[in-house]
């Protein structure tokens, strides 16, 4: 299994694109290249197309003679430029990516005002608008628990059997420095559920939405223009959890 690191406006998105230009496309290519046949990796799980990782992980089948630490250098000499594999390691024939996955967390990250350059690629930038952190505050224990998340998960166009109902153990604001970080850890999240959900708390916060409403959208289980997803480019998947972490409840720190 290897875990990687990669910036998500260089790429379509994790998952294999017909354009061969999603971070799978390119991790595959490569390990075609170290072991001379083709190889089929599968992910933890999908990031969107502007979303970035720190802590993706994928598994593949593939003898290697030598050592993890050279394997993870023949994968740092050749991954293009975006794509950081952080770790390699041997697992047993039972592990897999993504039905062994526990869980996920997920950042958030918005800039207090105008992000500098080099971090506008990776943080939303509230620019000249003002939040309420106490309603925000109010808002984000609402999504705790086990709620059937359909008004927060938006269509991808086709037919889609995913259960709707998820656990969500952890919503946290929080503010460092000059951004706000939105802490998001569950079992599993529905297409752009995340980013629905930070999407609300900024609406929440602006003043657009009440709290209260929070609630009374998830129990109408029907996604409606009053969802707005917040920008891809502030989300980064964190960490994906194969032991369940201790689980938390909402946190403000401001």
């Amino acid at each position: 299994m290897c875990e990687c690191a990669y910036d998500g406006s260089t790429f379509n998105g994790w998952q294999k694109q017909p354009n061969r230009q999603a971070v799978q496309d390119k991790i595959e290519q490569t390990l075609q290249e170290i072991f001379r046949q083709p190889i089929r990796t599968i992910g933890a799980g999908r990031t969107d197309a502007g979303v970035h990782a720190r802590g993706q992980v994928f598994h593949f089948d593939a003898p290697w003679r030598h050592s993890e630490t050279e394997f993870l250098q023949a994968l740092r000499v050749s991954l293009p430029k975006g794509i950081s594999p952080r770790k390699v390691k041997a697992v047993s024939s039972n592990f897999h990516a993504h039905l062994s996955a526990k869980g996920k967390r997920y950042i958030y990250r918005i800039n207090k005002g105008w992000a500098m350059p080099e971090n506008a690629p990776f943080s939303y930038s509230l620019k000249d608008r003002s939040i309420s952190v106490d309603s925000i505050k109010q808002a984000c224990p609402l999504f705790l628990g086990t709620h059937d998340f359909s008004a927060f998960a938006a269509s991808r166009g086709r037919a889609d059997t995913e259960p709707t109902e998820k656990t969500v153990w952890r919503v946290d604001w929080i503010q460092k420095k000059d951004e706000y970080q939105v802490t998001v850890e569950g079992g599993g999240f529905l297409y752009k559920m995340v980013r629905s959900m930070v999407g609300a708390l900024l609406d929440v916060g602006y003043g657009k939405l009440l709290p209260e409403d929070i609630s009374v959208i998830l129990a109408s289980r029907k996604r409606t223009a009053r969802i707005v997803s917040a920008p891809a480019h502030g989300l980064c998947l964190e960490k994906v959890f194969y032991r369940l972490p201790t689980q938390a409840t909402s946190r403000i720190e401001v």
